[in-house]
């Protein structure tokens, strides 16, 4: 089990100062699988006891997630209140339904009497009401569904009391309209809860004092402290060579996917990505001609039906399947331990994101992910090999985080006139 970013913690005795830092139930958790907290673990433990925003920057596979809402789950018992907690923020439905899955496990565990649940798109209209009138201690969304839940005319109430707001997978979303977005909802968020403390959660950050300056509440990035994980092991890298003759225009991949199949059938399950929906429906299509071992294999994407997502999700979670084809909607965060092998075809289109894709492989901080690239084309051969250059030299891509938008500002703005007057110079501050 290696759920919420589990990676068997070291054997080695504890320093007592870490026992302090966790109540009897955890600490007995703990114990019980035989880990001892990371490092960066009881680092985040003392940054939440000293009320610190903070921004966390630790490898895939090694407990971001888990020291993200420790901190939480151990105040929350503590207090033993009703209401909303913590705020998660996700940029993928998917992620936070797999860190919701993750989360409902050392909770019950423990015999923990808290709530964890879900509120995104894909959230039953019956549930969304519940959750307004009875909200859970641990509320997991993304940026758009907190801007609805923020437009509610009881959006005081619903987070008045909240204490922590988790931003995962920071990088993703800082820079973008949906970062703009998500940054004026949480200036709102601080001013329904004054005492609520930031922290945001990453693998992959090239521009670190932008994201603390994006992710403080004054834009004084001097006030969020940062953690950074030791990395794991170098992942496996490999570039296909493929027996059939490479084109050289297309980005379908199409003409190596028998060796692909061939990979498929070596490793216990395998992640394929690829760039677009419609190059997965073709990829997906053309692995079931070719499966003629019937092995179970399953495609993933944003336009898909909700419940056929939620079914390849939770197979994949129970390593029901030998494989799943998907783009982007799964290449941040998921933590399935059973995938051993990632294929990406065609260019990963960035150092950041190859990064963050042969992550999902072998989601144990003591364990190197693997990864077959398949370039589409002869000129993503170059492109391939860049990215693993770059990979092997640590060098993260993408822009600092650019000034925030003025549309999605007039857009907030309505959001706030839909939850009841406002005044003018207090919508600036």
């Amino acid at each position: 089990m290696y759920g919420l970013d589990y990676a068997p913690m070291e054997t080695v005795a504890a320093d007592p100062i870490e026992h302090d830092m966790l109540p009897a139930p955890f600490a007995a958790w703990f114990a019980g699988r035989g880990w001892t907290p990371h490092p960066h673990q009881i680092e985040r433990l003392r940054a939440a006891r000293a009320g610190a925003d903070l921004l966390l920057i630790a490898p895939t596979g090694g407990g971001k997630t888990l020291a993200g809402f420790l901190p939480s789950m151990i105040d929350a018992w503590e207090r033993g209140e009703p209401g909303p907690h913590t705020l998660y923020v996700s940029p993928l439905k998917a992620l936070a339904v797999d860190v919701h899955r993750n989360l409902e496990t050392p909770i019950a565990e423990m015999g923990l009497d808290l709530r964890a649940e879900t509120r995104t798109g894909d959230t039953p209209q019956s549930k969304r009401q519940r959750q307004r009138a009875q909200p859970p201690h641990f509320l997991l969304t993304t940026p758009e569904s907190l801007a609805v839940l923020l437009s509610y005319p009881d959006a005081e109430a619903l987070f008045a009391g909240l204490r922590r707001v988790v931003v995962d997978e920071i990088h993703a979303l800082a820079g973008t309209k949906r970062g703009d977005q998500l940054a004026l909802c949480l200036g709102r968020v601080q001013r329904l809860a004054p005492g609520c403390r930031r922290i945001g959660l990453s693998a992959t950050v090239a521009w670190p004092d932008a994201l603390r300056q994006w992710l403080s509440r004054d834009g004084d990035p001097d006030r969020v402290q940062t953690i950074e994980a030791g990395g794991g092991p170098d992942p496996k890298l490999r570039i296909l060579t493929t027996r059939e003759a490479m084109p050289w225009s297309g980005h379908s991949g199409v003409h190596a996917l028998a060796e692909v199949y061939e990979e498929i059938c070596k490793a216990k399950t395998t992640i394929v990505f690829v760039n677009t929906r419609a190059q997965a429906e073709i990829i997906f299509q053309e692995l079931w001609h070719l499966n003629e071992d019937g092995l179970p294999i399953a495609l993933h994407h944003g336009s898909l039906e909700r419940e056929q997502r939620r079914k390849v999700e939770a197979a994949m979670a129970r390593g029901d399947l030998r494989a799943v084809v998907a783009t982007s909607s799964l290449d941040l965060g998921i933590d399935w331990a059973a995938v051993d092998l990632v294929v990406q075809v065609g260019a990963p289109k960035g150092v950041s994101r190859l990064i963050q894709r042969i992550g999902r492989a072998g989601h144990r901080l003591d364990t190197p992910s693997r990864a077959l690239l398949v370039p589409a084309n002869r000129f993503e051969v170059l492109e391939c090999r860049a990215a693993v250059d770059g990979v092997r030299a640590g060098t993260m891509d993408g822009d600092p985080p650019r000034p925030g938008g003025l549309d999605v500002l007039a857009q907030h703005l309505m959001g706030i006139a839909c939850a009841g007057p406002f005044h003018a110079d207090d919508a600036f501050e």
